[in-house]
Order: C-alpha cells, then sequence, then structure tokens
C-alpha cells in the first residue's frame, strides 16, 4: 500500500547538523499525520516529532528548539531538520506514518501504520 524511504543520516561533529527526508510512494491517500523516531542500541523507539496533514506539529521535549519538522505533500515527502546535533541524538531515525481515517481510504488501505527502514545518524563528540 505505502512505502517509506528514509534518506540523509550521516556521521556528523556535535553541534552540526543534518536534514533527513522521507519518501512515501504508493498509495499515498492511506497516510495521515506523519513522524519521526528515533532508536538508540538497548533503548525503545521513541517519537521525535510528529506532523499532521494540515501541517500541526509536535515535539519531543529532548528536541525541542532544535529540530523542525516539516512535510510537502505535494512531494509525498517529509523532512526533519536536525540542527545543533547533539552525541545523545544518535540513533536510527524511522519515518512513520499513520493510516487515514478518510471515508475516501475505505477498501484501500489497510494497515494500522507504516514504516520506514531507518537512517543511522551519528553524532560524535
Amino acid at each position: 500500500q505505502v512505502q517509506l524511504v528514509e534518506s540523509g543520516g550521516g556521521l556528523v561533529q556535535a553541534g552540526g547538523s543534518l536534514r533527513l527526508s522521507c519518501a512515501a510512494s504508493g498509495d499515498t491517500m492511506c497516510i495521515s499525520a506523519m513522524g519521526w523516531y528515533h532508536q538508540a542500541p538497548g533503548k525503545e523507539r521513541e517519537l521525535v516529532a510528529s506532523i499532521t496533514s494540515g501541517g500541526s506539529t509536535n515535539y519531543a521535549d529532548s528536541v525541542k528548539g532544535r529540530f523542525t519538522i516539516s512535510r510537502d505533500n505535494a512531494k509525498n515527502t517529509m523532512y526533519l531538520q536536525m540542527n545543533s546535533l547533539k552525541p545523545e541524538d544518535t540513533a536510527v531515525y524511522y519515518c512513520n506514518a499513520d493510516r487515514s481515517r478518510s471515508i475516501l481510504t475505505i477498501g484501500r488501505c489497510f494497515a494500522n501504520d507504516y514504516w520506514g527502514q531507518g537512517t543511522q545518524v551519528t553524532v560524535s563528540s
């Protein structure tokens, strides 16, 4: 139904910046809100930031003022601009999309949500 592919991860020094992208393909009308999660070794996957189809955003306290989530619905792409990166930001970052509950999705969209494969972000001290 929906495929999500992350890109933009890499190695950066503390204080640097990265911009992650999540490209959605397939039946993108199945997508409602989207979000970025990260997961560090030995820790649970946790929500970093989310954005609704209308552009309303929420952030984890740990990234407020440093990260900015955005989406370009025309391009079916979501972004995470990460500034002032810290070593504790090191993790695999995953793109997530919630299933739309629109009447237009009836008979087309069935999964509860969708996930990408993740992109590694490593911040060195």
